[in-house]
């Protein structure tokens, strides 16, 4: 702590003849401007080496009260009661509530008296160590030493500018003088310029001395002048921190219905406590340093009632001098008591003041306790009805399961309804997800547009091989097994994925397809593209048709041709006529439209320069195509060798084709 400084008076004598104005200065009228420049320098070093040596520290103030706080404390002391004023700022942040708005009022109401009765005592403090002689006489003799030093510098300041205005004048004199009086005027100007440098120099050096001492000795080191600064960081007593008012202030927040507002909200009351908290914490403290600085001031005031009750009580004396005395003891214990009562009644009301603080701020915290329990309860059986609709949710798609296993026996019917029944399960869980967790259901529909324009853009090839899938699973479309060409790849379809398609590719050799051991996966998008196109079986149908070309010699009888050569294959025919009987229904019965055709082989003849050709074609089951093509190609050699009439001629031998345009209709998807 700095202390008050203190003019040395015998040394001042040089300060006050530097700041006597120019019509009174013995140095400016009885020197010469050269003999001036040259003492120039001697009295600037004089003044700067005799600056240190015109103060001195005065003694420390005197403390009446045993064990009472210095000035030290009673800064911390306001520090502290600012800070936790300041922490009022803080509550105004948590007040969301109309009923946080009452509580808010009430605690910045005493807060504001309570900070300022923590200045009434510190101002009453420092006013009374002000009245103590040896700090009375310390600081009058400051002030007047510093009141000197302000007019020293005022005055060498109105030398400087009263030198400069004379410089002025002499210098236009110049311009409009003759010739004859120029020499006497420029000397002139001449002195008075060196006299001018002078004021300017002592003016500089006045103000560094005054601002030094500002800083070191005025207000730094005076405990009142410290409260008055600090005093304006707090509203005047009358006037309400800014808190929040208006239509603002009284609106209530829309209560969350959903789980994600329900839990933003616990977790803004459980921060709203923790605040709370905090702030009964900071009053404790702040309460506990006012006792602790109040005890020696109530210590001290049950000694003067005890001393002025001696005095009372002593017996009665006629004696003027007794008398005399008493009275001077009871007059000087008297002002005693109310200078220290003068503290110790703002501490008091202070004590009371934080009571009520803490006791509103409990109200406080029960209110929003009783808040938090209400959303923490709202938020349990959101959370339980949820878990009782997923739980209904989920057992009804296990019943429906169940139902499917025990009554659809198709394999491929039983995997469409169990698809169906698991999108159908998740649509109903995001559903019932989305209403539990929003809170209200303008924002869910905004934001399940957004949402959905955004998938729709980003997922644009995924959404299209989904809605293909459903075309792939549907009366005409493909299952686990099926022999299928897409883009002019053959192969067994081995998986039907939600997005993708995968193939068991086969290498057709003449008749008979063989696998190549590779896998092609297609993207069920294919379905929709323009230049490909998907060819499978007609469902619940697996047959082909194949023809062979045979070329004989034109003498023979066609007729008896034709029944040799029928024969024989429909003798192979017959094995499996059944079979393809019952495929042929069954296509007649899932098609609405279907040609009046047969399962039967047929013959056609053509007649060629090298002799008649014969073409027989056959229907056959499309997984027994290979065994089927040997037996036939068999009883037709046997034919023409039992018969001599039967002779194969031309340069070519006959072979089995597959017909790429039957004459029984395979369905053929094409997109």
């Amino acid at each position: 702590m700095l202390h008050p400084i203190k003019f040395a008076p015998a040394r001042l004598n040089l300060l006050m003849h530097l700041k006597k104005p120019r019509s009174e200065s013995v140095i400016a009228k009885s020197l010469p401007s050269r003999v001036v420049g040259q003492m120039l320098p001697t009295l600037l070093l004089l003044i700067v080496l005799l600056a240190p040596s015109l103060w001195s520290p005065a003694q420390p103030e005197s403390n009446p009260v045993a064990n009472a706080p210095n000035s030290q404390d009673i800064l911390g002391f306001i520090n502290q009661s600012i800070g936790w004023y300041r922490h009022l700022s803080v509550e105004q942040q948590i007040a969301t509530e109309p009923e946080d708005i009452i509580f808010l009022n009430d605690s910045e109401q005493l807060g504001n008296q309570v900070v300022h009765l923590s200045f009434d005592f510190a101002l009453a403090y420092a006013k009374n160590q002000a009245r103590t002689p040896a700090q009375a006489s310390t600081s009058s003799s400051t002030t007047d030493q510093y009141q000197r030093l302000i007019q020293a510098s005022d005055s060498a300041d109105q030398l400087a500018k009263s030198t400069q205005v004379e410089l002025d004048g002499l210098r236009k004199q110049l311009e409009t003088a003759p010739p004859r009086k120029h020499k006497q005027l420029e000397s002139q100007i001449a002195e008075v310029q060196s006299e001018l440098d002078l004021a300017q120099t002592r003016r500089d050096v006045l103000r560094n001395l005054l601002q030094f001492v500002s800083v070191a000795g005025g207000n730094g080191g005076n405990l009142g002048a410290q409260l008055e600064e600090l005093q304006r960081v707090i509203p005047p007593e009358n006037q309400k921190p800014n808190a929040p008012t208006g239509n603002a202030a009284q609106q209530r927040k829309v209560e969350a219905t959903g789980i994600l507002g329900l839990i933003t909200d616990l977790i803004t009351l459980s921060k709203k406590i923790h605040t709370i908290d905090d702030t009964i914490q900071l009053t404790n403290s702040l309460q506990q340093a006012s006792t602790q600085i109040r005890n020696p001031f109530v210590s001290q005031l049950r000694e003067l009632v005890k001393s002025s009750n001696d005095i009372v009580q002593q017996p009665d004396s006629t004696d003027p001098t007794v008398l005399a005395q008493q009275k001077q003891q009871l007059d000087s214990t008297t002002a005693r008591f109310k200078q220290v009562t003068a503290l110790t009644i703002p501490l008091s009301k202070q004590t009371i003041l934080l009571d009520l603080y803490k006791r509103n701020l409990d109200n406080w915290r029960q209110s929003v306790k009783s808040q938090y329990g209400t959303v923490l309860r709202n938020l349990l059986i959101r959370l339980g009805v949820l878990a009782f609709l997923l739980g209904v949710i989920v057992g009804i798609a296990e019943l429906w399961r169940r139902a499917i296993f025990r009554y659809v026996h198709d394999v491929r019917r039983r995997y469409q309804f169990m698809l169906l029944r698991r999108v159908i399960m998740w649509f109903l869980i995001a559903i019932v997800v989305a209403f539990a967790f929003a809170s209200e259901l303008g924002s869910l529909a905004t934001f399940a547009g957004l949402m959905t324009a955004g998938i729709a853009v980003a997922l644009q090839n995924v959404i299209l091989s989904v809605a293909g899938y459903f075309y792939l699973i549907g009366k005409y479309g493909v299952r686990v097994g099926d022999r299928v060409t897409i883009s002019g790849v053959t192969g067994e379809v081995v998986d039907i994925g939600l997005v993708r398609l995968h193939l068991m590719e086969l290498a057709t050799t003449g008749t008979d397809a063989q696998p190549t051991g590779r896998v092609v996966v297609f993207s069920n998008s294919v379905v929709f593209q323009p230049t490909s196109g998907l060819y499978k079986q007609i469902p619940g149908t697996s047959f082909v048709w194949h023809q062979i070309s045979l070329t004989l010699a034109p003498e023979g009888n066609y007729r008896e041709i034709e029944r040799r050569l029928l024969d024989a294959v429909e003798s192979v025919f017959n094995e499996y006529k059944d079979s393809l009987e019952q495929q042929r229904r069954r296509m007649q019965h899932s098609l609405s439209v279907v040609s009046d055709f047969a399962f039967r082989p047929q013959s056609r003849f053509h007649l060629t320069q090298a002799g008649l050709e014969v073409v027989i074609r056959y229907p056959l089951e499309l997984d027994k195509a290979a065994e089927i093509d040997d037996k036939i190609t068999r009883a037709l050699l046997e034919a023409i060798e039992r018969s001599p009439k039967l002779r194969l001629v031309g340069t070519g031998t006959p072979n089995i084709q597959a017909i790429s345009e039957p004459t029984s209709p395979d369905t053929v998807l094409k997109q």
